[in-house]
């Protein structure tokens, strides 16, 4: 039972006075199911895979052509008042979540990609060309002419890649490094070895899910050799699941390495760009076990290996000479808690200077190293995290990046001068900026930027931030004006413990419920996730959008763990999961209904999806006299099920951290169980298997709890079928409907 909370000190924030009001000028239809399940959300289609090209003259991006979800290719020229072209199609269906390999299927499901049309693609980096992976085969796209098809095999091609020259394709097939002439289309395979888990070229699975790394392999920048890690994963028990609502059943397996069980073995070789036997580089020191965690090359002759060891408790970069395989340690991180990666890492051409970023201040900021690692001096300070290094201007000398200084909720673009100096803001405050590109000379750019009250714009931009031509604009769906959005208040509270939260209120549209309306929670609650921010993505939130138009009050919470708000924020859950979460979660609630009149305190639910959904049981079982009902979708309910990568970060292992995975779990806990539970769970989850689901009914049974649960047979961690969609989000709102509507 957790204890009771003392009076906070409330003080509300409301952002801007067109934040503050509840009720938008829409006079559109409130949002019904059908337009909930729907995806994308209204507003939130914006331009994917961005680019210059190398000459800066044109930018080409992926977006929808027309109000169909499938994207196509469009050219803007890079010039004031230029409107965008479309330049190329997918063939065919193109490249949809039905027509691709089951390879390439979990490929797109480590990377979250839903989009369908031509939703990849590969820029040369010598001229105006691309590679279109399609239907499993490449296409080649050279200006604006025709689709010239390169591949027409079995075995999709994972992963292409050009040479540093353009003249050549780097691709894995079946497991196997290959390397094509554009021109004449001659293949030489470079590896031979692939068999039953053994591959070559790819990123293992931890990698792809948890370290945030899709790739296995790299060009060096003479094209001479390619990098490339080998992965066997044959000492790792295949975890098998079954296809049950197919009228022909069918398995799959999945070798899935468990909390504290063995990792696959990954080691990482140099070969010829044109042939003959790898050459094996030694990256980690000896007996150590780690993570490939990063790999670039600096120079031709050089490899610069970013090692994880298991505990990721420490980081180092370490330079390797591909020749004599010898290694140096140039920067070393390390933390009590754990380490965060990152994608900071950039060469300053001519000099051998380094940027990278460190959080040994307690936030993310930018570093100048020597080529040798010693710090020059620190580029960024300040108690706010930058959040992403987005563009090396070597001839000004300055770097570009995204950073939330002015405040959490917000992001924008900034620079500043390598060898010192103020931070500029680029972007001028105007909300959030999910995306930024600059161009290769640093005179213009691309910013996608929204706030809860406006739409993404994407828009070509000078230097000066003056808007040149516009690529897309999210505001001119047509669903905009026939629904009826609510804009939620951004409010700040400060917890039990004296730190400031960040939550979302959505006030309900209608008196059905009650004249005090039930209030659901929305809630993720795990680390590096925040979902509180001024931008349209929590406008477009069309789960809390429906729940609001039946009647709900709806309220979401950055509780302690989440992102952008420093390492100690983050850590404040080290090796003890659910714990600081779950009390924010009930501060969030306790605040919430003492600031709002319409939020009815006595009836409270709370729903979440992966971590969402672990928080969720956790909420009912540890607050009982809080939240009185839960929807928990594909939940964790013991973190020993889990995979290495994630749980050992913030847990270690289940050998020497035995009591907080005791303490994590929900299985021994089921006995306390108090308010309504539903659980729905894809059977095909290869991430948080359906088994944590199984384990949690069978726990509720042996204590004589009652629960629901609604098994989704053809889905896996993601929801991608608009009906399942669909399903979910009825059977949520009519089990609260029922278990909270009396007062």
């Amino acid at each position: 039972m957790l204890p009771t909370l003392t009076p906070i000190a409330l003080a509300v924030l409301l952002l801007t006075a067109s934040i503050a009001l509840a009720a938008p000028s829409s006079q559109g239809l409130p949002v019904g199911l059908d337009d909930a399940a729907r995806h994308p959300a209204p507003g939130t289609t914006t331009p994917t895979a961005i680019a210059f090209s190398p000459d800066g003259a044109a930018v080409t991006f992926l977006y929808p052509e027309g109000e169909g979800p499938g994207r196509v290719l469009w050219r803007l020229p890079a010039a004031e008042g230029a409107r965008p072209e479309v330049v190329a199609r997918p063939p065919g269906e193109g490249n949809t979540d039905e027509n691709v390999s089951p390879e390439e299927a979990l490929r797109r499901e480590r990377m979250r990609l839903r989009d369908t049309g031509i939703s990849q693609i590969v820029r040369s980096p010598t001229e105006d060309a691309s590679l279109l992976p399609l239907n499993g085969d490449l296409y080649l796209l050279r200006g604006d002419g025709p689709l010239r098809r390169l591949t027409e095999t079995e075995a999709p091609e994972i992963d292409p890649k050009f040479s540093p020259d353009g003249s050549r394709v780097g691709f894995v097939r079946a497991g196997e490094l290959y390397v094509l002439d554009v021109e004449t289309g001659a293949e030489t395979r470079l590896t031979g070895d692939a068999a039953e888990g053994v591959s070559n070229g790819l990123a293992e699975f931890i990698a792809q899910e948890e370290l945030g790394r899709s790739t296995g392999f790299w060009w060096s920048p003479d094209g001479s050799r390619i990098a490339f890690q080998q992965t066997d994963e044959r000492h790792i028990p295949e975890f098998v699941i079954v296809h049950q609502g197919d009228d022909t059943p069918s398995t799959e397996s999945h070798r899935y390495p468990f909390a504290g069980a063995e990792n696959a073995r990954v080691r990482l070789g140099v070969v010829a760009s044109t042939g003959g036997e790898p050459q094996w580089l030694d990256v980690a020191e000896d007996g150590e076990e780690a993570y490939l965690a990063r790999v670039c090359w600096d120079g031709p002759g050089h490899l610069l290996v970013q090692v994880l060891p298991r505990d990721q408790k420490s980081l180092r970069l370490v330079r390797i000479d591909v020749e004599t395989n010898e290694r140096s340690t140039l920067v070393e991180e390390t933390s009590r808690s754990w380490v965060n990666l990152h994608d900071d890492l950039a060469l300053v051409p001519g000099t051998g200077e380094i940027v990278w970023s460190t959080e040994r201040s307690g936030f993310r900021h930018l570093m100048l190293l020597d080529r040798e690692g010693k710090p020059i001096r620190a580029l960024t300070s300040g108690e706010w995290p930058v959040d992403a290094l987005v563009h090396l201007d070597p001839d000004r000398r300055e770097v570009w990046f995204l950073a939330g200084r002015e405040s959490p909720l917000r992001r924008d673009l900034y620079r500043v001068s390598l060898d010192g100096g103020p931070v500029e803001l680029v972007t001028a405050g105007e909300g959030y900026c999910s995306d930024a590109v600059v161009s290769p000379d640093a005179d213009q750019f691309v910013a996608t930027v929204s706030s809860t009250n406006r739409p993404p714009v994407s828009t070509l931009r000078d230097r000066s931030g003056r808007v040149l031509a516009t690529l897309a604009d999210s505001g001119t769906d047509p669903r905009l004006s026939a629904l009826d959005l609510i804009r939620p208040r951004l409010l700040k509270f400060t917890n039990r413990d004296g730190e400031t939260l960040f939550g979302a209120y959505y006030e309900p549209r209608s008196v059905d419920l009650g004249v005090k309306a039930p209030l659901v929670v929305l809630v993720y609650g795990g680390p590096h996730v925040q979902r509180v921010t001024d931008s349209w993505a929590l406008t477009a939130d069309m789960t809390a959008q429906y729940l609001s138009a039946l009647g709900f009050a709806v309220w979401k919470c950055d509780n302690r763990g989440s992102s952008r708000r420093g390492l100690a924020f983050e850590s404040a859950l080290d090796r003890n999961l659910g714990t600081v979460e779950v009390l924010d979660q009930v501060d969030g609630v306790r605040f919430v209904c003492s600031t709002v009149p319409s939020a009815d305190p006595d009836r409270v639910g709370i729903t979440g999806g992966s971590y969402g959904g672990y928080m969720t049981i956790r909420s009912l079982l540890l607050a009982p006299e809080v939240f009185d009902a839960g929807v928990a979708i594909a939940p964790v309910t013991d973190w020993d099920g889990y995979d290495t990568g994630y749980t050992e970060r913030y847990m270690g292992t289940p050998a020497d951290n035995p009591e907080g995975y005791a303490s994590s779990s929900v299985l021994d806990k089921a006995d306390r169980l108090k308010g309504d539970l539903l659980l729905i769970h894809g059977l095909l989850d290869e991430n948080v298997h359906f088994r944590h689901t199984a384990r949690l009914v069978s726990a509720l049974i042996r204590a004589g709890k009652p629960f629901e649960v609604l098994p989704i047979p053809d889905e896996r961690h993601s929801t991608r079928k608009r009906e399942n969609r669909r399903a979910i989000l009825d059977r949520t709102a009519r089990f609260f409907e029922e278990h909270l509507r009396g007062g």
